[in-house]
């Protein structure tokens, strides 16, 4: 029976994988250039290494953490009082070294898995470079789509889906041990994906929670001046509160598939990645097509009252998607953006929980740099590297971030602009849907006749058109409705100008109208 390392070298592996673009474009995905350091120990004991390591990090590791993975790599910062050339990067790595970690990791990520084999046994340095879990994954999407059975790891998976007969699952992880090896950028990469969040990342819950609240109150305290809220109670009667789990999903939509990041899946291929996968960015099961293609999962929730009006609906077919199933594993999650066509937004949990930081649409979240024709995003690579060095900083800003915990049952109102992250505490199902009130037509309609309304407009295929035929849409169902909302919209402009500056100031704590996204 041959090898991994012979399997790596056959022929038939030797593709070479295409380069994806994210589900939302960014202009860049570089880490921020900061040292870190952790103090290792070698004592023998090594429950009591990972104790000290942790202290000394300021994080705890998740229980699913691997102690030994971590031994490869260590943070540029422990070679601070130690001879640099004690670092085996470098000489490992041949004439390679003159190559940034993530420059090298990029011309590694256009070879195909043969080569990646070959690579991982000319020397130790090579070794740490072409297993890093983010190129096998890149490799298995791009080859094998959604037809694979995660085995733990992507690199695993790669080999054991093309060659099943020679790679059981019983095979256990290399015994190459690697010291002296330091990057930060491998190290981080590491890191993210296995530390828990910090107690006081989840201590701050600043946003308004409501049991009861009639719709009229809802519209005048909360959409009008496009605040968020938390929603209690909205949810008892949903069928899917008490049937949707693993199990129940899995029987339901059985062979059909959904999508997944960049493939679809499986609800049973991906609920068996889900409990296993420890990476920095987990993939995310969010499908805009579920209810259309199982309709009983359609059947099993209603819309809150707060948002049954939804003027995207005058479209019919041609509306862009609106609705999503979501679901995804501890760490999960979306980072930073702005929902999509200047629309509002709720989301639902209906298992697990999730962290929100929200910032209003005028206040730019630390560490997020949006384009300025706001086509394009760059943040930092995962959502943990942000709580990790972005999350403190806007501790002592003036408008600071509204943050919550939202758990099942619960539902988050996410008004139009705002600037949201959302991650999984926990392995979570939810439901989300965007829409158009009367209160946000006019942003909507302003944002989809945007020069660039090619680039900005998504979920749709005609990106150009859908300003002209929303408007008209509009005027059919409700004649004269743009025309009202834009006088009054011209009125409550020329209010706001003849107020004196404490009224201003009064009003700007409360949110405001906000005619528009510009």
């Amino acid at each position: 029976m041959p090898g991994a390392f012979s399997i790596l070298q056959s022929p038939f592996l030797s593709r070479t994988r295409k380069k994806r673009k994210g589900r939302r474009r960014s202009i860049s995905n570089s880490r921020p250039s900061k040292t870190i350091t952790i103090q290792i120990e070698t004592n023998g004991n090594e429950e009591e290494e990972e104790e000290e390591e942790e202290a000394e990090l300021g994080f705890k590791l998740k229980p699913s953490s691997s102690f030994q993975d971590h031994r490869l790599i260590q943070p540029l910062g422990n070679l601070l009082l130690l001879d640099p050339s004690s670092n085996i990067r470098n000489p490992g790595l041949g004439n390679l070294r003159i190559l940034s970690d993530e420059l090298l990791l990029d011309v590694l990520g256009l070879l195909g898995g043969r080569d990646l084999g070959i690579l991982s046994s000319v020397s130790k340095s090579l070794y740490v470079f072409s297993t890093h879990e983010p190129l096998w994954r890149n490799l298995v999407l791009d080859h094998l789509n959604g037809e694979f059975l995660f085995s733990g790891s992507w690199r695993s998976t790669y080999i054991s889906s093309i060659y099943p007969q020679f790679f059981p699952p019983s095979a256990g992880p290399s015994t190459l041990r690697i010291r002296n090896f330091y990057s930060d950028h491998l190290f981080q990469s590491w890191l993210c994906a296995n530390l828990e969040m910090k107690p006081e990342w989840l201590a701050r819950d600043n946003i308004e929670r409501r049991r009861n609240l009639s719709l009229e109150e809802f519209v005048s305290r909360f959409e009008d001046l496009n605040k968020p809220i938390l929603l209690e109670g909205c949810l008892d009667l949903w069928p899917a509160m008490e049937k949707w789990s693993r199990e129940s999903l899995v029987q339901i939509c059985g062979d059909v598939k959904f999508a997944v990041g960049p493939v679809e899946m499986t609800m049973e291929k991906y609920f068996r990645y889900a409990e296993s996968a420890t990476e920095e960015r987990p993939l995310y099961l969010f499908d805009p097509k579920f209810a259309e293609k199982i309709t009983e999962l359609g059947s099993d929730y209603d819309v809150p009252e707060y948002f049954k009006e939804d003027l995207f609906s005058v479209l019919g077919k041609e509306r862009p998607d609106y609705r999503w199933i979501i679901i995804g594993p501890a760490g999960s999650g979306s980072s930073f953006h702005v929902d999509p066509n200047s629309t509002s937004a709720w989301n639902a949990v209906i298992r697990g929980s999730k962290k929100w930081v929200m910032f209003p649409p005028e206040v730019v979240p630390p560490g997020v740099h949006p384009s300025p024709d706001g086509s394009e995003v760059a943040c930092p690579v995962s959502i943990m590297e942000w709580f990790m060095n972005f999350y403190g900083a806007s501790m002592n800003w003036k408008k600071r971030p509204i943050e919550c915990v939202c758990k099942a049952g619960e539902v988050v109102f996410v008004p139009n602009g705002w600037w949201h992250l959302v991650i999984n505490l926990e392995d979570s199902i939810a439901i989300t849907q965007n829409y158009v009130s009367r209160r946000n037509l006019l942003n909507v309609l302003d944002f989809l006749k945007r020069p660039n309304a090619s680039e900005l407009v998504s979920g749709t295929a005609d990106r150009v058109n859908l300003h002209d035929k929303f408007r008209a849409s509009i005027e059919a169902a409700f004649p004269g409705t743009i025309d009202q909302l834009a006088a009054i919209a011209k009125e409550k402009m020329a209010r706001s100008k003849k107020l004196n500056f404490w009224e201003s100031a009064t009003d700007a704590c409360t949110g405001g109208f906000r005619f528009s996204l510009n």
